[in-house]
């Protein structure tokens, strides 16, 4: 093969297992293709950590799993080989390797994956015989029926209507039907306010740790991302404001100001001033999203900053899949005229018009009000899992984890003492079957990681929360 450091693997993976499983089979398919022979050397964790733009504990977890399963074995003080006992192809390609499923250590026997989501609602808990009527109704309407016009890219005036009135009532916000847009969820809403606030090349500003997913948005509309530490009180606006001084071509700042994503903070009153001060004092738009406003469990949710800023200083997001479940794709957008013609512009190249039937239908579910009443509802519910889940948390993991109780959101961040390492940790508890998202996927720098885990709980059953609190204490030693 020569040298270790020359091997180049091909990562494929369907999103579903973890990083390291991916480089894992990667590695099994060059061994059975020929292109590693037995005894040929692999590089270390390190360069191959850099080639391939990931954790080196990733890299290493990897290793560890191949060693294990006898594909690999590791020489003291020499390195980490390719098995000399393993056969010479035959020639050809082989089908896909496969791999042992996870182990319970307790028991050995393979187990199905328990995912903790980054924050997910419960989709169990959703009205669905009220909205599948309301589909129904939706679907046979003489409006519907009679081909009426739905091509305006904004989305159906009943739903915007409906939500002008229930954002009026709950957010504070003065948006009429006119000021907002209806987009397939959050993550459109994202890339078309981008795509209609900078030109390619020019920067938004975001939180870091933050939203990779918005990130993603935001380049594909060709801007330049900018990261901006958050600390305990959420966006850190004098490292923005130096950063403004110097980025000339910074045109927005993209917040979760009501529960930081992924840490869960609140951004206080101060901070909230300066970060409007400098928007209007710099020309800056503020992309708030306001992800889960509805969720919070003490005291009343924190105004958004749109209640406060003119509408041209502002793009606001918001989402109904949170409220219902994440299948339901439909979110909104509030905005300028301007920006919301820019906005409709783009959406109406790729996507002419939303999900009609699904709009009058949720529209439907807010005149009612049996959105308001599934809010309640679950607001209660996941103030319950949020309290359980804390207890087995701390139960279970108390002197090696921290966290700060979140007033609000569906989702813990947990802070690992120091000396643990959360990639270790994480591809530890993928090996009995839990998947958990830790700090590198938050950030854009992934030597910035933080050792920390973001952990849903909404979408958890009781008994599941206490597994997950076990599974974690069971493999952080491991």
């Amino acid at each position: 093969m020569g040298s270790r450091h020359d091997l180049k693997l091909e990562l494929t993976g369907d999103g579903e297992r973890p990083v390291f499983m991916n480089i894992a089979y990667s590695i099994i398919r060059e061994i059975e293709r020929g292109r590693l022979k037995p005894g040929d050397p692999l590089p270390g964790t390190r360069a191959l950590s850099t080639s391939l733009k990931v954790h080196r504990n990733t890299v290493d977890a990897a290793y560890q799993e191949l060693t294990m399963q006898g594909w690999l074995v590791a020489r003291p003080s020499r390195g980490t080989f390719v098995a000399n006992d393993l056969p010479e192809p035959a020639g050809g390609e082989t089908p896909p390797p496969t791999l042992r499923a996870p182990l319970d250590p307790a028991g050995g026997t393979a187990r199905p994956m328990l995912r903790v989501s980054d924050g997910a609602p419960d989709a169990r808990l959703m009205p669905a015989t009220q909205l599948a009527r309301a589909f129904r109704t939706a679907l046979t309407s003489p409006a519907f029926v009679g081909g009426g016009d739905y091509s305006d890219p904004r989305g159906a005036i009943r739903l915007r209507t409906a939500l002008s009135s229930y954002l009026i009532s709950e957010r504070g916000l003065t948006a009429s039907a006119d000021d907002m847009m209806i987009t397939r969820g959050s993550q459109m809403g994202l890339y078309l306010a981008a795509a209609a606030l900078v030109e390619p090349g020019e920067a938004i500003a975001v939180e870091e740790p933050g939203y990779p997913l918005a990130w993603s948005a935001f380049r594909a509309a060709g801007a330049r991302v900018v990261g901006i530490p958050v600390d305990a009180h959420g966006i850190d606006v004098d490292r923005l404001a130096a950063i403004a001084d110097r980025e000339p071509e910074l045109r927005a700042i993209y917040v979760t100001p009501h529960h930081q994503y992924p840490t869960t903070v609140t951004l206080g009153a101060s901070r909230r001033l300066k970060l409007l001060d400098l928007a209007r004092r710099k020309r800056l738009v503020l992309i708030e999203d306001d992800y889960d406003h509805e969720y919070r469990f003490e005291g009343r949710p924190v105004l958004p900053l749109a209640a406060r800023v003119e509408a041209e200083g502002v793009v606001y997001l918001g989402s109904l899949s949170k409220l219902l479940a994440p299948a339901v794709r439909v979110g909104y957008a509030i905005a300028a005229p301007a920006v919301l013609t820019r906005m409709a512009d783009r959406r109406e190249a790729i996507d002419r018009q939303g999900d009609v039937p699904l709009e009058q239908a949720l529209a439907s579910l807010i005149e009612d009000g049996e959105l308001r009443r599934h809010t309640r509802k679950a607001r209660r519910i996941y103030g319950e899992k949020r309290d359980l889940f804390a207890a087995a948390i701390r139960r279970e993991l108390g002197q090696h984890v921290a966290f700060d109780l979140p007033a609000g959101g569906l989702a813990l961040w947990l802070r690992l003492r120091a000396g643990l390492d959360a990639e270790t940790w994480a591809a530890n508890a993928a090996q009995v079957g839990l998947a958990v998202s830790s700090g590198v996927k938050f950030v854009l720098d992934a030597a910035h990681a933080p050792h920390a885990f973001r952990l849903g709980y909404a979408s958890l059953t009781e008994i599941e929360l206490s597994r997950v609190a076990t599974l974690l204490k069971r493999t952080i030693d491991r």
